[in-house]
């Protein structure tokens, strides 16, 4: 990579993978694996704080970037909403102005994307999206490192089992489009993909021989997958939980929909999962399954966006 192009993301936002070339989202990449055999040592975050606000519950965001900003030296300030001013309504922008007068970066993981930015907006430190109701970019990046690892440089095809318009199967849909995939959503037609991103998606895909489209058939979704990928059916806070439980059952994944795919195929989730729902717990702890590597690679990508938005 470039220098000029390195020096591109120091002090960048990373609030969704639509503000990122296939260049520096694959240079991204490369960082992470980098971290994670090992090659570097040093400590570039010493002397800097993180303030990481979760307006959410966390489990894998929350204990992976603590711990990759801790091992590069850093300090990772966790902070509730409930703790915060926020709660007892100062603005987003007294906040964003204060944090960046204490902090080197904000990530948030939060209930609208408006909230991110929001804060972008007037903060004068860079902004991470920790999770979104639209987007979720970290656990993407670790998902496009996660099938580097399996099957290098292949051009692959990637499915996406489920609810097409949740933040998971958005920054995947962007992630395949960035690395020149052939990428399906297989959804209700009411559940399909915000029709924004999907059109933002399809340009992408064409400037990288990608391509994407959006199918009510999960059979004939998977035929030929290289990767399938499923998340739950019932994110937290969605108003129509009742609904969805009738909706999805046919979009199960389990071992007859996996056969049908290519005999390499490996099987994606981000979790938590809800196991004999979205996923059946053959399939989840199966040998086809890779959801606990992704789940580690999350510490090494958030290293990476670290190191490249923070350091010269």
């Amino acid at each position: 990579m470039s220098r000029s192009l390195r020096r591109s993301l120091l002090g960048r936002n990373f609030l969704s993978l639509l503000d990122y070339s296939p260049e520096e989202f694959d240079y991204l990449m490369d960082l992470s694996i980098d971290y994670k055999k090992g090659r570097f040592s040093d400590k570039p975050l010493r002397g800097k704080t993180i303030a990481l606000i979760f307006e959410k519950p966390s489990t894998r965001t929350r204990v992976s970037t603590s711990v990759a900003i801790n091992e590069l030296g850093g300090y990772p300030l966790e902070l509730s909403t409930t703790a915060l001013h926020i709660s007892r309504g100062e603005t987003l922008r007294d906040t964003a102005l204060v944090l960046s007068r204490y902090v080197h970066a904000i990530a948030a993981r939060v209930k609208k994307h408006e909230t991110l930015l929001e804060l972008a907006k007037w903060a004068d430190v860079p902004v991470v999206n920790m999770l979104s109701d639209k987007y979720h970019p970290l656990q993407a990046l670790a998902d496009a490192m996660t099938m580097k690892e399996r099957f290098g440089d292949r051009k692959l095809r990637v499915v996406f089992v489920g609810d097409g318009g949740a933040n998971t199967s958005h920054s995947l849909m962007l992630a395949s489009a960035l690395q020149g995939y052939h990428h399906v959503v297989a959804c209700p037609s009411a559940y399909s993909p915000d029709p924004l991103i999907l059109e933002r998606a399809k340009e992408i895909a064409s400037r990288t021989g990608g391509h994407i489209e959006v199918t009510e058939d999960p059979k004939e979704a998977v035929n030929g997958a290289n990767v399938i990928y499923t998340d739950t059916w019932v994110s937290m806070g969605v108003p129509d939980a009742e609904k969805r439980m009738q909706v999805f059952p046919p979009y199960q994944v389990n071992e007859a929909l996996i056969s049908l795919a290519e005999e390499d195929v490996i099987v994606m989730h981000c979790q938590p999962w809800f196991l004999g729902q979205e996923i059946t717990e053959r399939v989840a702890y199966g040998p086809h399954s890779v959801a606990f590597e992704q789940a580690e690679n999350r510490l090494h990508t958030a290293k990476a966006i670290f190191k490249a938005i923070l350091v010269p």
